[in-house]
C-alpha cells in the first residue's frame, strides 16, 4: 500500500488518540529512545494486511493506527513495556511481521504496538530430543535456513514464510504447505514462554505425547495476542529429509481428484504435499510440456500465473470483468482440461519410494492421468510467489481475498459447491484443496471482485464475507483452518462455538480482566 503522505493526506489525519509524551519517556528508559516511535511511517506500518483495512485506507480512512510502537530487545524489556502500558490503561497489540489477513493485528483502538522482531534468537537446539527453543520474533525463512545449515527442518512452510514469525504462526494456528506430513504448528509446539496481561513472565509445562494432566498450552495456541504475548517457544524439529519425489496427475473432475486424495490419506500415506486445483485454478497452476508459453491474462498479471481462455486484459477490462462475477464464474464452468493434483513425498529413500509408488497407484485407480514430475516441481519452485502478486489487483480498483476452511471428506464437495453457489453473483471464485489429513482437508478459496468506488468496495467486501461464512456454517465446516480469526471472523466463530461461547468469553476475562490485550480480535462479539 502507498504511504499516506504520498496520497496527499496531512499528518494531522494520523494524530495519536492518546497522550504519548509521558509513556514514550518511560518506555524509552526501558528499550532506548531509538526503539520507541510515534512517527507516521512506523505507526502506519504497524498493522497486518487485512484486505478490508487496505480498502479503508485506499478510501483515505486511517483510523486503525497505534499511538506508539515499541521494539523490545528481549523478554525482560518486553515485560517492562507491557507493565508500563497496561498500568497506564493502554491497549497492547503484539506484532510480528504483519502478514496476517484477518485483522488480528490491527490496533483499531490505538494504544501500543509491541513489535517483537528483535526477539529473533535461537536459544537452544537439542540434537538428542530434536527440540528447538526459539524466540517468537524469528522470521520463518531466516529460522528455516539456519536449521537447514545445522541439518534440521521445522517442516513448517506457510506461503508467508518470508514475512511471518514464529509467534504469529502460534498465535494464528498456522499451517505450512507440508502439513499432511508434519502437521500444523500446534502439532510442533511443546511449550511457550509468555507474558500475561500484567506483564509477568510465565511458562507452560512441556507438553509431551502421552503426558497426563491439564496444560495451558492448547489455550494459548491460537489466542492471537488476546490472552498473552508470546516470547519464545519449544518446537519439534526433524533431520532434513534425504529424499524427495514429485508427481502430478490430471483428473476429469473434482470428485475424482478428491477421491484420490481421500484414498491416499485413508491408506495411511503421509505425503508432504497433496494439492488439488479446481478447473480454473488448474489453468493457472499448469506448467510443463503442455503449458502455453504465450498464455497471459489478468490473473497472470496479478497472481503470476496463466489463463489462456480469457485472453489479454488490461486493468480497465479487469475491473469490468470482476464487476460481472456471475459471467466470469459461468466462463470457468466451460473450461476444458480437468483438475490438476500435485504431490510431493519426502523422507528416507525407502519411505519416499514406497509412498510415491502407493500414491501413484491410488491416483491412477481413481482415474488420474500421470503428468510426470514437471507440474509439481514447478509448483515447488514457485510456491511462495503468490503471496506477493495481489497488489496490482488493488491498484486496478478491485480487491481479492482468500478464505481457508476445512471439513470432513464427505462434506468437502458439498461445501465447495455451497460456497460457489452462494457467491456466484457476488465475486469471482476459484479454489484448491490442500492440507489433507485422514479425516478431511482444507479448501482454500480465492475471492475477487470490483465495485464502482472504494466505499462500495467495502460494502461488497463485507457482503461477500458474510455470505461466504454463512455458507460455511450451514455446511458444518470450520470458519477458519490456518489464517486465524482476527476481527474478520470473530462473529462467525462465536456462532460456530454456540454455547461454548460463554466459556470462550470466561477465558478472556480470566487472562485479561481489563481487556487490554489486543482488544477487538478473536473474542469480539462484533468485529466491526
Amino acid at each position: 500500500m502507498t504511504a499516506p503522505s504520498a496520497l496527499g493526506y496531512r499528518s494531522l489525519m494520523l494524530e495519536p488518540r492518546l497522550d504519548t509524551e509521558e509513556l514514550r519517556r518511560r518506555l524509552s528508559a526501558v528499550v532506548g529512545p531509538e526503539f520507541v516511535s510515534a512517527s507516521d511511517a512506523d505507526r502506519y506500518a504497524a498493522r497486518d494486511m487485512w484486505p478490508r483495512a487496505l480498502l479503508r485506507r485506499r478510501a483515505g480512512r486511517f483510523e486503525g493506527l497505534p499511538d506508539l510502537v515499541a521494539w523490545p530487545a528481549d523478554g525482560a524489556q518486553a515485560a517492562a513495556v507491557v507493565r508500563i502500558a497496561t498500568q497506564a490503561g493502554w491497549p497492547v497489540v503484539p506484532f510480528g511481521a504483519g502478514s496476517g489477513v484477518c485483522g488480528g493485528a490491527l490496533p483499531e483502538r490505538g494504544g501500543l504496538v509491541l513489535d517483537l522482531k528483535r526477539l529473533d534468537r535461537i536459544l537452544e537446539l537439542d540434537s538428542r530430543d530434536h527440540l528447538l527453543q526459539v524466540e517468537c520474533g524469528a522470521v520463518g525463512e531466516n529460522l528455516e535456513r539456519e536449521l537447514n545449515r545445522r541439518g534440521y527442518t521445522l517442516g513448517h512452510f506457510p506461503s508467508s514464510i518470508y514475512c511471518s514469525t514464529v509467534g504469529g504462526w502460534i498465535a494464528a494456528r498456522s499451517a505450512g504447505q507440508c502439513s499432511s506430513r508434519y502437521g500444523k504448528i500446534e502439532d510442533m509446539v511443546r511449550a511457550v514462554e509468555y507474558l500475561d496481561a500484567a506483564g509477568e513472565r510465565r511458562s507452560t509445562a512441556p507438553l509431551e505425547p502421552g503426558l497426563d494432566g491439564f496444560s495451558l498450552l492448547p489455550l494459548l495456541v491460537g489466542s492471537e495476542g488476546a490472552l498473552c504475548v508470546l516470547l519464545s517457544a519449544s518446537l519439534v524439529v526433524r533431520p532434513l529429509p534425504p529424499a524427495r519425489a514429485f508427481a502430478a496427475f490430471r483428473f476429469a473432475d473434482l470428485a475424482a481428484g478428491v477421491t484420490a486424495m481421500r484414498s491416499c490419506l485413508r491408506a495411511g500415506l503421509r505425503p508432504a504435499v497433496l494439492r488439488l486445483y479446481d478447473e480454473f485454478d488448474t489453468l493457472i497452476a499448469k506448467t510443463g510440456p503442455e503449458a502455453d508459453g504465450e498464455a497471459s491474462s489478468w490473473l497472470r498479471d496479478l497472481l503470476g500465473r496463466a489463463a489462456k481462455p480469457l485472453g489479454r486484459l488490461g486493468e480497465a477490462s479487469l475491473s469490468v470483468l470482476l464487476g460481472r462475477p456471475a459471467l466470469l464464474n459461468r466462463m470457468t464452468t466451460l473450461l476444458p482440461g480437468g483438475c490438476l493434483l500435485v504431490a510431493v513425498c519426502e523422507g528416507s529413500q525407502g519411505e519416499t519410494r514406497e509412498t510415491a509408488r502407493a500414491l501413484n497407484a491410488a491416483c491412477v485407480t481413481a482415474g488420474g492421468e500421470e503428468l510426470g514430475e514437471g507440474p509439481a516441481r514447478h509448483w515447488w519452485k514457485n510456491r511462495y510467489a503468490v503471496s506477493y502478486k495481489q497488489s496490482p489487483l488493488f491498484a486496478a480498483g478491485a480487491f481479492v481475498d482468500t478464505m481457508e476452511v476445512a471439513t470432513t471428506w464427505e462434506r468437502v464437495l458439498p461445501l465447495y459447491r455451497a460456497v460457489r453457489e452462494r457467491l456466484w453473483r457476488r465475486c469471482f471464485v476459484m479454489a484448491h484443496f490442500s492440507h489433507a489429513y485422514r479425516e478431511g482437508c482444507s479448501i482454500y478459496f480465492t475471492l475477487a471482485a470490483a465495485a464502482g468506488s472504494d466505499e462500495r468496495a467495502i460494502e461488497a467486501y463485507d457482503r461477500m464475507w458474510r455470505e461466504a461464512q454463512e455458507a460455511v456454517l450451514a455446511a458444518s465446516a470450520t470458519v477458519s483452518h490456518h489464517h486465524g480469526i482476527g476481527r474478520l471472523k470473530a462473529p462467525f466463530l462465536a456462532r460456530q462455538l454456540g454455547t461454548g461461547g460463554a466459556l470462550h468469553r470466561a477465558l478472556k476475562r480470566a487472562f485479561d480482566p481489563d481487556g487490554r490485550m489486543n482488544p477487538g480480535t478473536l473474542f469480539a462479539d462484533g468485529a466491526r
